[in-house]
């Protein structure tokens, strides 16, 4: 093993409350939320170290309070944060929509569950079309990501608090109960801010400035198409500047996976037996989901000669694939709507399509 360079700092953390150290590092002093499994750990644990630096938690008395307590904080120019999972996600769309109207930054955290419905507590990634797609009213948008490691639970989230206020907008992590509940080293690398402190926007008292508004209503003439413009206008920057992606042995890989999360993570330690076995094979993890990898997946689909979808769910990402490409009879998918696929299961895929498009086994790096 290469040993690790001296002065390194590794914590042995789950994944949940690398989210509450990721959300602290990025200065974040306000959280808001109501329970639910498999979250808990994080409202927890801000509860306990947020008002010893001067913060705030307040437990709401739903998940409806709890957006609208965001948009307020958010309005005052804030950097605030709740934590749900997909029930209760449900419940904040109308929120999320007013605060994306608003252009009101904040980081929403889903850690999934199974559903539809009350579904279970068992690890899901059903949550995808709800957050890619905005389950709230009137066409909005917002950026998500999708961590697949404690490491990237803390620093996605600081980066979540940084595209908010960048955008204005809210920003979503998708995470699921494996990740969220997890422990596992990771190094808390500093924060280092990439957007100006300063908010010109925030509602911080009249005194002394010019009045200011923020509003999601808009009875002018013709002023609601021009806002809705205003805002395709910035979505449109997001896909052109924001896409985020993970290539693993894409080169000469003659299959290529495409998984998110814990579906990419587990799909790691099968792709390194099957290359161990001397079969090409490969990886794209998509780190954003919206604004989605689509050029690079069109790429890679173009150059393999198959590729396996992985989701934990009956193929709602499998969606976002199919659009990006034209090459759709090279797609294959594996499913499993709330259980984990394991290495085996994905090792056996990889065989049965390596035998169906005759990629032989050979010598791999």
């Amino acid at each position: 093993m290469t040993p690790e360079p001296v002065g390194i700092k590794r914590e042995l953390m789950k994944g949940n409350v690398a989210i509450c150290a990721g959300a602290i590092a990025a200065g974040c002093r306000f959280y808001y939320g109501y329970p639910i499994t498999p979250q808990n750990d994080i409202p927890e644990y801000l509860s306990a170290h947020l008002p010893p630096i001067g913060g705030t938690f307040l437990q709401a008395e739903s998940e409806v309070a709890t957006i609208n307590y965001l948009l307020g904080t958010s309005a005052s120019g804030k950097r605030v944060m709740t934590s749900s999972s997909g029930p209760g996600i449900s419940l904040m769309q109308e929120g999320l929509s007013y605060m994306a109207g608003s252009e009101l930054p904040a980081v929403i955290v889903n850690i999934s569950r199974s559903g539809p419905g009350l579904g279970g507590i068992a690890p899901s990634q059903g949550d995808y079309f709800q957050a890619t797609k905005c389950g709230g009213h009137g066409g909005y948008r917002m950026p998500v990501l999708a961590p697949h490691s404690v490491q990237e639970m803390y620093s996605l989230t600081m980066l979540a608090f940084d595209l908010a206020d960048k955008y204005r907008n809210p920003v979503m992590i998708l995470g699921d109960a494996v990740i969220g509940q997890m422990k596992e080293p990771f190094v808390p690398t500093s924060y280092v801010s990439t957007v100006p402190e300063e908010k010109p926007w925030s509602l911080t008292g009249c005194a002394g400035r010019p009045r200011r508004i923020i509003k999601s209503l808009h009875l002018k003439d013709d002023e609601i198409e021009a806002h809705n413009w205003k805002l395709h206008r910035k979505y449109m920057t997001m896909r052109e500047e924001e896409v985020r992606s993970e290539p693993t042995h894409l080169e000469g890989a003659g299959i290529v996976i495409v998984a998110f999360g814990t579906a990419a993570r587990v799909s790691k330690t099968a792709i390194q037996w099957a290359r161990a076995e001397g079969l090409p094979v490969g990886m794209l993890r998509p780190v954003t989901l919206f604004p989605f990898p689509s050029r690079e997946v069109d790429e890679a689909v173009s150059r393999a000669d198959a590729v396996l979808v992985i989701e934990m769910n009956t193929g709602q990402m499998l969606e976002d694939v199919l659009i990006s490409t034209r090459h759709h009879d090279k797609i294959r998918f594996l499913g499993k709507p709330c259980a984990i696929p394991t290495p085996e299961e994905i090792l056996q895929e990889i065989r049965s399509l390596a035998g169906e498009i005759g990629v032989k086994a050979g010598n791999v790096r």
